[in-house]
């Protein structure tokens, strides 16, 4: 993972490429849609687990795998 390690760092770095924006000019913070700490939490080290954390972010989509690969979608009409 980059920055910090966190699962959290990796989302934010996701969420803001995918708005071509630098992770301190994001439109709206994330800790607005989920709280940062917990989702930390379910994905550290340690944990014997299987699942997904799916969560909406503006007008995306947000997977986390147990594996902690992170997903965004842009919501599409129709």
């Amino acid at each position: 993972m980059d920055g910090d390690g966190s699962v959290t760092s990796v989302v934010i770095e996701a969420l803001a490429e995918a708005e071509g924006a630098s992770p301190t000019e994001m439109a709206e913070p994330l800790y607005e849609y989920v709280d940062p700490d917990a989702l930390d939490r379910l994905f550290a080290t340690g944990h014997d687990a299987s699942g997904r954390v799916v969560f909406s972010y503006r007008d995306y989509s947000v997977t986390v795998t147990v594996d902690e690969d992170v997903y965004v979608y842009v919501y599409t009409d129709g």
